[in-house]
């Protein structure tokens, strides 16, 4: 009943991220895929599902392919579980699973084990970090902060940071408004 592959992708949001991406009117992209606007618009608001033929000029139309769409699509669902004995993880070893299948305004990873990317990180929305066990080491605006069991970070969006797991065993949960959603500036933080 909550298996997530029995669902219908639901195409119509993919088509509307790519469209918007692009700064195309649904004009635009009816006249270079020779599809009506209704119809277009049927599609995104998912009240029509496009043949796999209309797919592909909806795709040519937005300068991709209809596998792309279709891999960017969301599930048709508003439940979804994912078991952690779905992942057939060994334990002891490092490892990142996300926590959120799918294309949604949120994304949510854990990070188990050994974690030293190295490099820096910008993301241009919001993120927590919460650290379920053990510790890590974050720099962030130039300034170190170690975190322990328990403890949360919160980044602002467009904070320059880079982490590592302090502890062996270490487990931490990061979870970020997706890039692809505009947030919108608190007028507050304007000086």
């Amino acid at each position: 009943m909550g298996d997530h592959k029995e669902r219908p992708l639901r195409v119509g949001a993919a088509v509307r991220r790519r469209r918007r991406a692009l700064e195309l009117t649904l004009a635009v992209v009816a006249e270079r895929s020779g599809l009506s606007v209704p119809f277009l618009s049927q599609v995104e608001n998912e009240r029509a599902r496009p043949s796999r033929p209309s797919l592909e000029r909806i795709a040519d139309a937005l300068d991709t392919t209809a596998a792309a769409l279709l891999a960017a699509a969301d599930p048709a669902c508003s439940v979804d579980v994912l078991r952690a004995e779905d992942e057939g993880v060994t334990p002891g070893q490092a490892r990142v699973r996300t926590l959120v299948r799918g294309h949604h305004q949120l994304h949510a990873m854990e990070f188990v084990g050994e974690h030293d990317e190295g490099r820096e990180f910008q993301h241009r929305n919001d993120e927590v970090m919460y650290v379920v066990d053990g510790a890590v080491e974050v720099e962030a605006e130039g300034r170190a902060h170690r975190l322990g069991r328990g403890d949360t970070l919160y980044l602002s969006g467009g904070v320059r940071h880079r982490w590592r797991a302090a502890e062996p065993d270490t487990r931490v949960i990061v979870v970020a408004v997706a890039d692809h959603i505009e947030a919108l500036e608190d007028p507050s933080r304007r000086r």
